[in-house]
C-alpha cells in the first residue's frame, strides 16, 4: 500500500502513520511517498518502504504528480493506494488512473468521486436527496459582485469554498463586508 500525506497539516502524516500501524497489524507491507522537503517527516520513517516523489518540485506539486505515483506503485509491486485526505482523495482522475493501471484505489469509485469532489455537484446531490443544506449558490461565483449580491440577500458571515478545493484549500470566512474582496481573491487564488 502506498500513502500520500497531506503537507499543509502541521501534523504531517498522522493519518499515514495510523494506516501504517494497521497495515503492520494485518501483515500488509506499507509504502510511503515523500517530497524532498518532507524527507525527515515521521510518515516516511514509519513505512516499511519510502520513495521520493517529484524531485525538484514543491511538496504540493510533488504529491499531485499522478503519473509518478503510479510509476512508483508499479515499479515496487504496490497493489493498493490509499490517497489520504484532501489532495488526491478527491480526484476522480487519480482513482481512474490507478484502476486503469491495475492498482486498487482505497476509496470511492471514480464516478462517485467526480460528483462529490466538485462541491457544486455534491451540493446538488445532497439537495436532490432531500438533505437540508445551508444557503449557498447553485453555481460557482466568478466575481466579487456576485459575492456581494449573495451577502445582500443572505447577510454575513459567509464562507467562500472553492468548488474543487480539498482539505480546506480555497476556504475563507468573511465576517465583515470590508473583508469580502480580499477573501474572495485569496480563496480564488488558493483554489487554482
Amino acid at each position: 500500500m502506498i500513502f500520500s500525506p497531506k503537507t499543509q497539516n502541521k501534523q504531517i502524516g498522522e493519518i499515514a502513520i495510523r494506516i501504517f500501524r494497521a497495515c503492520t497489524e494485518l501483515g500488509i507491507r506499507s509504502v510511503a511517498i515523500y517530497s524532498e522537503q518532507d524527507k525527515m517527516h515521521m510518515h516516511r520513517l514509519k513505512a516499511d518502504e519510502a520513495y521520493l516523489i517529484g524531485a525538484g518540485l514543491a511538496p504540493v506539486q510533488a504529491y499531485l504528480n499522478i503519473p509518478e505515483i503510479v510509476r512508483i506503485a508499479k515499479e515496487n509491486d504496490v497493489d493498493a493506494i490509499h490517497p489520504g485526505y484532501g489532495f488526491l482523495s478527491e480526484r476522480s482522475d487519480f482513482c481512474r488512473t490507478c484502476i486503469d493501471n491495475n492498482v486498487k484505489f482505497i476509496g470511492p469509485s471514480p464516478d462517485i468521486m467526480a460528483r462529490m469532489g466538485d462541491k457544486v455537484e455534491a451540493r446538488k446531490a445532497a439537495i436532490e436527496a432531500g438533505v437540508h443544506v445551508v444557503p449557498g449558490t447553485d453555481n460557482p461565483i466568478t466575481s466579487v459582485d456576485e459575492a456581494m449580491e449573495f451577502v445582500r440577500k443572505h447577510k454575513l458571515p459567509i464562507i467562500f469554498k472553492a468548488a474543487y478545493g480539498g482539505g480546506g484549500r480555497g476556504m475563507r470566512v468573511v465576517r465583515k463586508e470590508s473583508e469580502l474582496v480580499e477573501n474572495f481573491e485569496r480563496a480564488s487564488s488558493e483554489a487554482l
